[in-house]
Formats: C-alpha cells, sequence, structure tokens
C-alpha cells in the first residue's frame, strides 16, 4: 500500500473514532470498545474494498456490508457518516428520542444500512442469504461483507451459517472476525472460548487468513486473499478493544459504557491531536 493511501485511510479511521466518542458520549450509553477495536476495518471497508455510492445507497449491484456485532453500530454509524451517508453532525443524537440513529443498525431508517442487526449471530445468516441470492440472480461482480465480534461466535447459528456457506460455495463471502479477545462479561477465553477460531473455520470449509486487524497493510493483504479465493473466506484480526483512546484500551469496562464529560475530553484531546499528527 502507498503512504499516501495508508494515511488517507489513517485519517478516515481516527475520525470513525472521533465519531464513536461523540455518539457515544451524547447519548451516555453504547458500545465504544468494539467500535473503536474495529475502526480500522470501517475505514478500509467504506474508504477502499466496498463498492457503495453515498448518492445512490440503494443500487442494485452495490456490494453489500452486514454488521453482525449490531451492538457496535457507533463506529459503523460514524464511517457511514465520514463517508457522507449522512450528517456527521447527527452522530451526536444516538440513541435519543425520535434520532434514526438508534442503538443497534436499521436499514429502515438509516442510509446505507443494509441489514437490521443487534441479535447476536444472526447478521452472519442474512449475509449467507444475500451472497447466495447473488449468485441465484447471476449477480457475479456483487460480494457480501459481514463483521463478527469474537464473543458472538460462541453462538451456534455463527457456525450453521458458515456451514450453508460452504455447501453453497458462497466465495462472494466474506466473514470477518474482530477478535479482540474481551467481551461484556471478561475475557472470552474465560467465558467461553472459541479457540482455535482459524482451525474452526478451516473445518467448516472455509479459506481464511490470520491477521493484526489495526494494521492497513494487513488488511489490504487479507482483502486480496478473498478476491483470490474461490470459497467462503474469513479474515481473522486480532485487534485490540478501544484502541485510539488510551483509557479503554484492552478494558472490558468499555464495551458497554459512555464516557463521562472528562473522561470524553481525554478521548477528543487524544484522536483530535491524532488527526492533527496525520493531517500534517
Amino acid at each position: 500500500m502507498d503512504n499516501q493511501t495508508k494515511k488517507e485511510l489513517q485519517i478516515f479511521a481516527t475520525q470513525i473514532r472521533i465519531g464513536i466518542i461523540e455518539g457515544t458520549y451524547n447519548a451516555k450509553a453504547g458500545h465504544p470498545g468494539g467500535s473503536l477495536s474495529s475502526a480500522d476495518v470501517f475505514a478500509y471497508l467504506y474508504g477502499k474494498e466496498l463498492r457503495v455510492d453515498a448518492k445512490n445507497p440503494k443500487a442494485e449491484n452495490r456490494d453489500r456490508f452486514v454488521l453482525s456485532k449490531g451492538h457496535c453500530a457507533p463506529g459503523l454509524y460514524s464511517a457511514l457518516a465520514y463517508k457522507g451517508f449522512f450528517p456527521v453532525e447527527d452522530l451526536k443524537t444516538l440513541r435519543h428520542i425520535g434520532s434514526y440513529l438508534q442503538g443497534h443498525p436499521n436499514m429502515n431508517t438509516v442510509p446505507g444500512v443494509d441489514m437490521s442487526t443487534g441479535s447476536l449471530g444472526q447478521g452472519i445468516s442474512t449475509a449467507c442469504g444475500m451472497a447466495k441470492a447473488a449468485k441465484y440472480l447471476g449477480k457475479n461482480d456483487i460480494n457480501v461483507y459481514t463483521l463478527l465480534g469474537d464473543g458472538e461466535i460462541e453462538e451456534g447459528q455463527v457456525w450453521e451459517a458458515m456451514m450453508f456457506a460452504a455447501q453453497y460455495n458462497l466465495d462472494n463471502l466474506c466473514v470477518i472476525i474482530d477478535s479482540n479477545g474481551l467481551q461484556i462479561d471478561g475475557a472470552c477465553k474465560d467465558v467461553m472460548s472459541a479457540e482455535p477460531i482459524d482451525e474452526k473455520c478451516k473445518a467448516f470449509g472455509f479459506d481464511y487468513i490470520t491477521i493484526d486487524g489495526n494494521d492497513f497493510d494487513e488488511l489490504e493483504k487479507a482483502f486480496e486473499a478473498f478476491h483470490k479465493s474461490d470459497k467462503p473466506f474469513a479474515i481473522i484480526m486480532k485487534t485490540i478493544k478501544g484502541l485510539g483512546v488510551s483509557y479503554m484500551e484492552n478494558q472490558v469496562d468499555w464495551h458497554g459504557k459512555a464516557p463521562n464529560t472528562e473522561e470524553y475530553e481525554i478521548a477528543m484531546k487524544e484522536l483530535n491531536a491524532k488527526l492533527a499528527e496525520l493531517e500534517a
């Protein structure tokens, strides 16, 4: 990846993180930790990978993205806003009564959202359905992407969906697993370990790659591998929960709570300093 592209993606990812903090702070609720760990893949998807158009979000031949870990809507909303699907200022209305930006994505109200999600484990099933439908209709240029959490893949439905993907050879399906090691109740290894995730993906008929999900060169390598594969593909991203805000990093408490005013100011100072550094 050339330096200019990488810098643009780093700026986009930092903007996404700023939007995550703005949204959850103003909502006094939400899920910043997993949203922050996913900010880099959101930036790569909406900055480089997905064939989507903010001016025509329902274009028939667009790629589809399903946020299976729907509680990380603050990250998706921020990416969509900075991509131009709706005003960035609206991120401050997250979870407010009357706002179209509720705690989980709603395809009926949010431009750019392809599937309403929130019940963990179900997003990947709908992504499989979209990928199968694209093949059935002969839309071979449509790819379907879905993002799951490593806590989420404790759900049995996830693996049923992966069996379906392998059975119907959905080589247009990219399953991205954000493996940050933490879920709402603690460390994934202590709650219900899904390891070895890579070997499970292989056993369920997927090609896969394990990467540093907070590194854009690694992300580029992973999506290039997806495009070369003739099987459904899994990207297992090792990430840092809460990345970008010092006091949130690798802290399970930040799975599902909002920063207070003092914490908000610290986070925004750190992120704005990072943005200024990148834009210099």
